[in-house]
């Protein structure tokens, strides 16, 4: 009976020794865990404070300009790139009146180069350029196909039967048409109309007209003297001077160029002596003493 007795009693020590200790490695488990709970955490280094300065984009520069400055400004951009590093100058050239619409829209650009002082006095009351300068003037001249060996002068234009000038809101078409009542003065009341009367095209912008008379399409045109300085297959034929009317150049900075630290260098640029040799290279006018202009 007592080895059964103590059999039993063992048999009965068993699930209790069994719980103590399930009951301590527990408790040393939850030690563990609470001691790895209050252990402090090592902290993590602060992250910098992001700058709020932003640095200035280094370009493109976008230049809108008129399609009479194409080579000006081509090579201006080439020299320009000499001094301040290879940037990259794109260039929009059209009609001064196609590129004021496009900045009106919202086109993104950084310069605006105008052919004439109107379409710039309109983008500046919008606010949309800023302080505006004359860098530059151009006068006309008539253009003639080579063919049309009678038109030896202005007073001849009305004998040409295909005529091409540019559109009234255009500025050679502007410039044209102020030239022709100028005209009128000198080579009867009826010299407008006479040449009007033999107008087959109004163009969007000045190399238009040029394309039209060196393709033979037209008989003559009037463009700027700049227009004409590579074109060998047109006549060109001066206009006097007291019946011409001079064109005016101003140059801007968008209200909301990308980038108007470079923008402001262009324009400087373009102002400066180097720039208006250019200019002047390749027939400009220089801004000095702007006669006024339509």
């Amino acid at each position: 009976m007592s080895t059964d007795s103590s059999n039993f009693a063992a048999q009965g020590r068993r699930p209790a020794t069994l719980g103590i200790l399930a009951a301590l490695l527990l408790s040393f488990a939850s030690a563990g865990c609470k001691t790895n709970e209050s252990e402090p955490t090592a902290a993590k280094p602060a992250a910098e404070p992001k700058s709020e300065a932003v640095a200035p984009k280094q370009g493109p520069l976008v230049v809108f300009a008129a399609s009479s400055l194409r080579e000006g400004f081509e090579a201006l951009a080439q020299a320009f790139e000499k001094e301040a590093g290879p940037i990259g100058v794109t260039f929009n050239f059209a009609g001064t009146q196609q590129l004021r619409v496009q900045l009106e829209q919202g086109a993104a650009a950084d310069v605006f180069a105008s052919a004439d002082q109107r379409h710039m006095k309109e983008l500046v009351s919008a606010g949309l350029v800023k302080d505006p300068q004359t860098f530059a003037r151009n006068e006309l001249v008539l253009v003639v196909d080579k063919q049309q060996s009678a038109l030896k002068s202005l007073a001849d234009l009305p004998k040409a039967q295909r005529v091409v000038i540019g559109a009234p809101e255009v500025p050679v078409g502007k410039y044209t048409l102020a030239l022709f009542d100028n005209a009128s003065k000198s080579y009867g009341a009826d010299f407008r109309a006479r040449v009007e009367a033999h107008v087959v095209s109004r163009e969007l912008n000045v190399r238009q007209v040029l394309a039209k008379v060196t393709l033979g399409e037209a008989d003559a045109g009037v463009v700027y003297r700049t227009d004409v300085v590579q074109a060998k297959d047109a006549v060109v034929v001066a206009i006097p001077k007291e019946l011409n009317v001079i064109a005016e150049y101003p140059i801007g900075v968008v209200a909301n160029a990308p980038h108007p630290d470079l923008a402001k260098r262009w324009v400087t640029f373009v102002l400066s002596a180097a720039g208006s040799k250019i200019l002047l290279d390749r027939g400009f006018l220089p801004a000095a003493a702007a006669q006024a202009a339509p």
